[in-house]
């Protein structure tokens, strides 16, 4: 099967962003070594933001490929495409921000982000299950 360019660029695009976790899991180092002070709230979610985001690669990278078996146009294409690869970015994104600031023990307002990232997963696997299904 060969990909589309778009999916190929988006493809080679999302690879070369991939090595960015790498800096997540240095900082993790930090933090679990005791050189960055963390709470405990903002260890889980420094963990959970890295996991999503290493995890949520892969699994866009996947959907990348399955949608180029749909007959999915415009919109619905995209969000098929390209929703988890965004929600790869949002919902970590959302985990690190709301975690910021010293001493904090619960998230800041920047959480909206993890569930803005999760809309985006759920749009986006739904979307490309219905255009998997109905070819």
């Amino acid at each position: 099967m060969m990909l589309s360019d778009a999916a190929a660029t988006t493809a080679g695009i999302v690879l070369i962003a991939a090595v960015t976790v790498t800096t997540g899991g240095a900082f993790l180092a930090r933090v679990a070594s005791g050189r960055v002070a963390a709470t405990e709230f903002q260890r889980t979610f420094y963990r959970a933001g890295h996991g999503h985001a290493g995890v949520l690669i892969v699994f866009g990278l996947v959907c990348l490929i399955l949608a180029e078996s749909t007959s999915l146009t415009g919109g619905w294409a995209w969000l098929a495409r390209s929703g988890v690869l965004v929600a790869a970015i949002v919902m970590p994104a959302g985990f690190f921000l709301s975690a910021i600031g010293a001493g904090r023990t619960s998230p800041s307002r920047w959480v909206v982000l993890l569930w803005a990232g999760a809309a985006l997963l759920v749009g986006g696997l739904l979307t490309l299950a219905v255009g998997l299904l109905t070819g």
